[in-house]
């Protein structure tokens, strides 16, 4: 009897990698093989992303094809995932019924059982609630490299930018207990992996209560330090907000915490932080800046940004080339603004800088950034 076979389309940020680590490590206990090519599997996971628009339109198309391949392929089965699952709920199910099975992000270590139960035709088609799952940081995974591993600490965002639908899609922050962040990266350790990154949606505001103690994020960064110190560590995504001195201290303190940090600024205008409720202002991202390269000196600086948002004038993008310069990134992310459905800024802060502007404006960033690159 043929195996089996299952492929996964992931969409998005590191955390979606991390989940579709977990969806492999599931199917390959319920004997399902890694399919090489979508088309032929019996199960396909499209793992998908709506924080920005193109992410979505792109999903979208996938989706679409999806309908033409099980047509060809009489039983298959196909699981939408992640952050628009969570979102659409039965949308999406209703415009694509193609789709077999929805599974938001609370669910993604529960999908064996899931999964399980939907071909018994017992289970439920939806499961996008967000209520917490104790599971949702363990179970068995399929890690993509043999050298670098994503090792979730927390999960979702209390920070509400207006902008933003990670806290809509993610829910509240809940950060894993700190034994078990330390046993996965004891177990990476044994299997010959070379460098870990630790992962969160605002990585630096962990927070874990044990035994009457508060571990924060520097504290559980030196443990995991100090607990392979062969193997590099890195983290993702910091909040300027919470980017302490302390956390920097621990990574002058340990040669194996990578020097680089990925401080997303969003905007160098003031105006536009506050609009965007980002809860602190470019004199204090600067200031973090500045605590940087006093604390660890030799340190890289990555950064997230963009333009074209609800009211932003040309004196407000000024800005933000101005900060880039101040700053000298050594690489951004950088992009126009889309309106998400959901947000605040969606109900509340019309979008109301003409997509040309916005096209010019971030092109004039790209070269900028290109040209601070080169240096």
């Amino acid at each position: 009897m043929t195996a089996k076979t299952y492929a996964i389309l992931n969409y998005g940020c590191q955390m979606n990698e991390s989940d579709a680590e977990h969806y492999a490590g599931q199917l390959q206990e319920l004997g399902y093989k890694a399919a090489e090519d979508f088309h032929d599997a019996d199960v396909v996971v499209v793992n998908t992303c709506c924080v920005r628009e193109s992410a979505e339109k792109r999903i979208l198309g996938k989706i679409g094809e999806l309908k033409g391949v099980k047509a060809n392929h009489p039983g298959q089965i196909v699981c939408v995932a992640g952050c628009m699952a969570q979102k659409d709920g039965e949308k999406l199910i209703k415009k694509h019924p193609q789709i077999d099975l929805l599974i938001g992000t609370a669910h993604v270590n529960g999908f064996k059982e899931i999964l399980s139960e939907y071909l018994s035709e017992k289970g439920e088609r939806v499961y996008n609630s967000l209520e917490v799952k104790e599971s949702e940081f363990e179970g068995e995974r399929i890690r993509q490299s043999g050298f670098s591993a994503w090792i979730p600490i927390m999960y979702g965002c209390n920070n509400f930018c207006t902008y933003c639908i990670v806290p809509y899609t993610r829910g509240r922050e809940r950060s894993r207990d700190i034994e078990s962040i330390l046993n996965e990266i004891r177990d990476m350790h044994e299997k010959g992996f070379k460098e870990v990154t630790l992962l969160g949606q605002n990585v630096n505001s962990y927070s874990f209560e044990k035994e009457g103690e508060t571990i924060t994020f520097p504290i559980l960064l030196d443990r995991v330090a100090k607990e392979v110190p062969d193997m590099r560590i890195r983290f993702t995504t910091s909040h300027p907000k919470d980017m302490s001195d302390d956390t920097l201290r621990v990574i002058a303190a340990n040669d194996n915490i990578c020097k680089f940090i990925h401080l997303p600024a969003q905007s160098g205008s003031s105006r536009i932080l506050k609009v965007m409720n980002r809860k602190y202002t470019r004199e204090w991202y600067l200031d973090r800046i500045a605590a940087i390269r006093r604390i660890v000196p030799d340190c890289a600086i990555s950064t997230d940004l963009f333009c074209g948002f609800h009211s932003e004038t040309e004196e407000d993008y000024q800005e933000t080339l101005s900060l880039m310069r101040e700053v000298g990134y050594d690489s951004a992310f950088l992009f126009k603004y889309s309106e998400r459905p959901g947000t605040y800024a969606a109900s509340h802060l019309e979008d109301n800088v003409p997509e040309e502007e916005k096209v010019r404006r971030l092109q004039g960033m790209i070269d900028l950034q290109n040209k601070l690159s080169e240096e």
